[in-house]
Formats: C-alpha cells, sequence, structure tokens
C-alpha cells in the first residue's frame, strides 16, 4: 500500500471508532473492544504511513473533493508530517491495548460513566489530530485544528459532575480558541502576500522582514499556547488532570506535539527566511518553560497535575532546540542549526514515549487505588512490582539519565548550545550560555523531583487503606506500559539508528543534510566532531549493566552471613506510615531555595489537648502554593476584558430605534469604507 493509503486508513479507523462507539451505552463491550481495536488499527496504520513517508524522503499530495467548489482540501504527506504522524499513530496503538482494562471502572467501578461521549469524542479526537498532521491549506487545517480541540474539551469535560472538571474544561476551551484566532490571523498575514490558502502558496509569498515577524508572532503565540509554553500554559495543569489517564497520555503525549509540528511547518516551510530575533524569543521562552515547569512540578502533590506541569518543561526542552536551531540557521551555521532542529525532533519522540508511560502508570494506579494524592500513597511496588518497574523506566526517562532516551536528546541540546563561541553576536554568545545553564538545572530538578514521586508513592508503607488493597492492574495495561518503557530503552541505547531515520527532516526543510552524526559507526553518536564531543549509549548500557551485576554477586556471596532489618527505621523498628516523608515535606528544601517562583500559603492549625488544656494534642500543617502567572497575567486580563464588557453591554438599550440607528451608520461606514 502506499503512504497515503496507509494515512487514509488511519482516518477512516479513527472515524470508524467514533461510530462504533455510540452503541457503547447498551453495549459497553463496543467501546472496550471494537471501539479500541479500530483505534489500534489507525495507530499502527498512521506508524506505517509516516515511516514510509520519512524513508521515501518525498513529499506526495492528493486532494479530496469536500470542500467548496473553489476549495478543495489539499493533503499532503511528506517527511515532516510523516514524523509526527508515526509519533501520533504509535501513541494511539498503545493506548487502544490500555484502554479495554481501564475502562472497565467507567462500566463496572464507582466512577460509572456513559461510554459513547468517551469513545465519540476520542476517535474525533485522534481524526483531528491526523488531519492536521495531512492538511496542505489552511482552510483544511484551521477545521481539523477546531475538531482536535473541541473535542477534546468534551474528553476533558468527561466527568462534569465536578466542579473543578467543568472549570478546567471552559479555561482549555477559552484558550485554545485564542490560541486558534491567532493561528488564523498568522495564515492571513502569508495568504495576504501570496495567491490563496493553499501551503503551496503561501511558500511561494514574498513578505517583508516586518510582515513576516508579524506572522511569525501570531504562530508563535497560537502554537505556543496550544503546546503549553510558560506563560500562556495555565490551562495545562488543569485541563490534563481532569481528563481519563489515557486521554491525558494522548494530550501530554502527541496533542501537544501537533502544536510543535504546526510551528515548525509554519517557521521551516511556509516562512523560509528564519530571522536571529525569533530564535531568541523561543530560546527565552523555551529555558523559561523548562526552568518555571519543573519548579512548578516539584510543589505539587496530585501525581496527574505534576506530570501535567511536567510537559510544560518538556516542552520548554522542545522549544530550546528549536530556538538554537533557528539562531545558528539565521546565523549562516547550516550545520549546526540542523543539529539544533534533530535535537528538538528526538526529545519531541522522546517526550511522547516516556510521558505517555508516566500518564498511564498513573492511570494504573488511580484505576486500583482511586487515589492521585501522593501524600496517601506508598507501598505500591510490594502490591503493583510491573507497574512500579514500567514507572521507574519512565521517571529515569524524563530524569535525562543515560542510557534511556531522555538524555540522548537533552545532551543533544546541550552540545548544540556549546557551540555559541562560533557566533559573531556578542549578545547572543552571551545569552545562549545562561539559556544552557537554566536546562541544566532543570535536568537536576526534574530528577529531584521523581526521586520524590518515586520514593513515596512505591517505597515504604501504605498511607491509605484503598493503597494497601492495591493490586496489579490486567495484562493489557501492563503490556502497553511494558511496550513504551522497552522503547525508551531501545532509542536511548540505539540513538544512531533513529537519528538516521530523522535525517529526512532537515534534508526537506532547509535542503541541507544534518551533520553526519554516525560518522563513527552505529556505536558512537558524534554531534560536531569525535574531538569535540561523543556519546556511546550501548558501551554505557553495557557498563551499566556489569556494575549492576557485580554489584549484586558481592552482596549476594556473603548471603548466609547477611542479616536482614526494616530498611530506614533509624534503629528503632517498628515503622508506621507517618514517619514516612511526605511530598511536601520532601520539596520543603527546595520550595525555600527558590520561593519567589511561587504564592506560597501556609497554615498551622494547633488542637488543644481534651484533657490537658495547656498542652498541645495535635498540628496540623498545610501548604498551598499557586502559579504567579495567575495574578501577574491571567486576572489583570480578566479584570480589563470584564470591564470593557460592562462597558460595551451598555449600547444594549431594548431599544428598537437604537439598534436601527446603530443598523444605519454601520451601513454608512461600511459604503464609505468600500467607496474609499
Amino acid at each position: 500500500m502506499s503512504s497515503f493509503s496507509l494515512a487514509y486508513l488511519a482516518l477512516l479507523g479513527a472515524l470508524g471508532s467514533s461510530v462504533v462507539a455510540l452503541g457503547a451505552d447498551r453495549f459497553p463491550f463496543l467501546l472496550r473492544y471494537g471501539a479500541s481495536a479500530l483505534l489500534g488499527v489507525s495507530g499502527l496504520a498512521a506508524v506505517a504511513a509516516g515511516a514510509s513517508a520519512l524513508l521515501a524522503e518525498t513529499a506526495t499530495t492528493d486532494g479530496l473533493p469536500l470542500g467548496l467548489p473553489w476549495l478543495t482540501w489539499h493533503l499532503r504527506l511528506d517527511p515532516l508530517s510523516g514524523f509526527f504522524l508515526a509519533v501520533v499513530g504509535l501513541l494511539v496503538a498503545v493506548i487502544a491495548l490500555y484502554a479495554p482494562g481501564y475502562l472497565r471502572e467507567f462500566v463496572h467501578g464507582k466512577g460509572k460513566q456513559p461510554l459513547a461521549p468517551l469513545g465519540l469524542f476520542t476517535g474525533l479526537f485522534v481524526f483531528g489530530m491526523m488531519l492536521v498532521l495531512l492538511a496542505d491549506d489552511a482552510f483544511v487545517f484551521m477545521i481539523a485544528w477546531e475538531l482536535m480541540s473541541v473535542s477534546s474539551y468534551f474528553l476533558v469535560a468527561y466527568q462534569h459532575q465536578h466542579a473543578a472538571n467543568r472549570r478546567a474544561a471552559f479555561l482549555y476551551l477559552l484558550m485554545a480558541h485564542i490560541g486558534g484566532l491567532a493561528i488564523l490571523l498568522g495564515y492571513g498575514v502569508l495568504a495576504s502576500f501570496g495567491a490563496g490558502f493553499t501551503f503551496d502558496a503561501m511558500r511561494a509569498a514574498e513578505l517583508s522582514p516586518t510582515w513576516a515577524s508579524i506572522a511569525f508572532v501570531f504562530a508563535f503565540f497560537g502554537f505556543g499556547m496550544k503546546a503549553g509554553m510558560v506563560p500562556v500554559h495555565a490551562w495545562l495543569p488543569e485541563a490534563h488532570p481532569a481528563a481519563p489517564s489515557h486521554i491525558s497520555a494522548l494530550m501530554s503525549g502527541v496533542m501537544l506535539k501537533v502544536a510543535l509540528y504546526g510551528l515548525i511547518r509554519f517557521t521551516y516551510d511556509l516562512l523560509g527566511d528564519i530571522q536571529w530575533q525569533w530564535g531568541l524569543a523561543v530560546l527565552i521562552l523555551g529555558a523559561s518553560s523548562a526552568l518555571l515547569g519543573v519548579l512548578y512540578a516539584l510543589m505539587q502533590h496530585n501525581l496527574k497535575r505534576l506530570l501535567a506541569y511536567h510537559s510544560v518543561e518538556n516542552i520548554g526542552i522542545i522549544l530550546m532546540g528549536l530556538g538554537l536551531s533557528m539562531i545558528f540557521l539565521s546565523q549562516g551555521h547550516t550545520t549546526v542549526g540542523m543539529l539544533g532542529l534533530v535535537a528538538a525532533l528526538y526529545h519531541t519522540l522522546n517526550h511522547a514515549l516516556f510521558k505517555g508511560l508516566l500518564f498511564l502508570g498513573a492511570g494504573a494506579i488511580s484505576h486500583v487505588t482511586h487515589e492521585n494524592d501522593l501524600n496517601n500513597m506508598g507501598g505500591l511496588i510490594k502490591r503493583m512490582p510491573q507497574t512500579a518497574a514500567f514507572f521507574l523506566v519512565g521517571c529515569l526517562a524524563i530524569s535525562g539519565l543515560p542510557p534511556l532516551n531522555g538524555f540522548v536528546s537533552e545532551w543533544l541540546t546541550f552540545q548544540v548550545a556549546l557551540q555559541a563561541p562560533v557566533i559573531e553576536s556578542g549578545v547572543l554568545r552571551a545569552i545562549i550560555p545562561v539559556t544552557a545553564a537554566m536546562l541544566a538545572l532543570a535536568a537536576a530538578l526534574a530528577a529531584a523531583c521523581f526521586v520524590k514521586v518515586y520514593g513515596v508513592a512505591f517505597l515504604g508503607e501504605p498511607r491509605s487503606r484503598s493503597v494497601s488493597h492495591a493490586r496489579e492492574v490486567d495484562i493489557g495495561m501492563r503490556a502497553a506500559m511494558g511496550i513504551l518503557a522497552i522503547l525508551c530503552v531501545l532509542f536511548g541505547i540505539f540513538p544512531t539508528t533513529v537519528i538516521g531515520v530523522l535525517d529526512a527532516v532537515p534534508q526537506m526543510l532547509v535542503g541541507h543534510g544534518p551533520p553526519n552524526l554516525t560518522a563513527q559507526g552505529w556505536l558512537w553518536l558524534t554531534p560536531v566532531s569525535p574531538r569535540v564531543a561523543s556519546y556511546s549509549a550501548p558501551l554505557v548500557f553495557a557498563a551499566i549493566v556489569g556494575i549492576g551485576a557485580l554489584t549484586f554477586l558481592l552482596l549476594h556471596a556473603r548471603r548466609k552471613d547477611m542479616r536482614r532489618g526494616y530498611p530506614w527505621d533509624c534503629g528503632f523498628g517498628n515503622l508506621n506510615a507517618r514517619m514516612q516523608y511526605t511530598a511536601t515535606a520532601f520539596s520543603m528544601p527546595i520550595r525555600r531555595v527558590f520561593a519567589p517562583a511561587w504564592n506560597v500559603h501556609e497554615e498551622t492549625e494547633e488542637t488543644k489537648h481534651p484533657t490537658q488544656p495547656q498542652m498541645i494534642g495535635a498540628i496540623r500543617h498545610q501548604v498551598h502554593v499557586s502559579d504567579r502567572s495567575w495574578p501577574w497575567l491571567y486576572e489583570p486580563i480578566g479584570r480589563v476584558v470584564l470591564a470593557g464588557a460592562r462597558k460595551i453591554g451598555r449600547l444594549q438599550t431594548g431599544s428598537i430605534h437604537t439598534y436601527l440607528g446603530y443598523s444605519f451608520f454601520t451601513l454608512l461606514l461600511l459604503l464609505w469604507v468600500v467607496t474609499w
């Protein structure tokens, strides 16, 4: 089958899953098995179509007579859209394997919900994402974009009986449409200088540097808002925890990447002539997103909310790679610029894998314990050992530790930043190292955050009755997590193979291939040259395995002489859950050091002893941490909008004569504009 035939199969599979799911309320198995199976077909077909486009290194186009007579739907499948289509398809296929077990709770459990809306909008959500990637004109792109946004709104609002979910869904819909309007304005600028709304016409448009910058600002704001870039990220930590966990995995793992695809397509492909100011803006906001995202994540004790903030962090890392790429390309350093683009693309793939794995792990925990609060967990490694192992892989990968995949892409980003001395501009040479230091700090804080997550959730003793009765999830859910965990390991050990496939994307966008990262063979990754830096993931993996095996043998050689005891009991014994560190206590030193980053409100409540009033019977300490973007950005904008709305509302008098007067003067104004 051709790549486009496979892409059409992927689209039909997603639509078919929506149709089948309509009967799920009467026949629940239709959603758990029928709709999930069609989603699996859709995902596998998308992977095959994307891989075919990447390997072919050519662009194919097609048209569908679905629009107005003069607005045929134009579709295009090239290496860029193929890469993102493969990423989306991979996670969709894994979700299809995970969903039947996870959805059992909505059928038989305490959280019983209507199933038809969930299946309907999941299929439409996947269809919208895939159609965005295939669109070759602004008309189709915006239709698919709105379909993706609206369907995901209904998924966020799925459990609408909770007021917090309704608020999160409204906030998400509001910001999604503001971002969509900005994207539409960006395409409008390109279309006004071109010969139509097709991407080919926009590529041929001749824009002045000023108008090109205006178009970029609109696109960067719109796509950045959808991607969760600071400071327009406020919707993300609200929406992702509200959605079902497998939908959260899709939203964080691939929907954010679709927004990045739009930014890359708009900037590298449609605009083409990149300016260094654009790269500097992307780099600074990316570094800010990376650092602030992990700082916000550290203060969270809701597991899904914590993972959502880490999506902000990793989107920032990807934007840093894109920003560095834009800066070096604009300065004429094409080879280094292509390396930055490859680093961004590779982290895009890696983030989809380990963030999908972590959200599925969080869903597995919530499925059996009905808990999302870290302070109520503990001891899950004994009750869910396989989930604990898979979750550990995700924690190590997102922390950027070798030999897993997250390390490779972050290391490549660092290597690009270290090439700053070749730039002639002193300002850029000074700023790039600062942002690299912010990336290093973000990586260290991410490692600390996931030490907290894994230690509090999986180690120690259970802190609640539901957690103490937890059991391992079913085989389908474990298999889905296992596939993603294995891919995190493989893509970390064999990065040269993956990067070799990605070479087609920069070749298509800039007409110049990236540096020969695999010049020393599959064993060594050499971003610049072997003399400057090199990394061998297989050798690092072999060394870690060897040291681990040797340590195990040495420890167990004297097994008869070993004495077993409770870990971390400090010699006291008789441990209980109240003696353990909580998530709040673990992050307290970091909260003190970086106090200006948050709004922190601490409350201490003392209860007197019932029989001895002069003594304190109990102390309750609570810490409330909020995002500073709300009082600094969103609340002032909200006040201005409400004040303007009240003034505009005065125009509504209820008098028909007044409304006729408005119509008359509006008509006169339009006639004057037309004649002028």
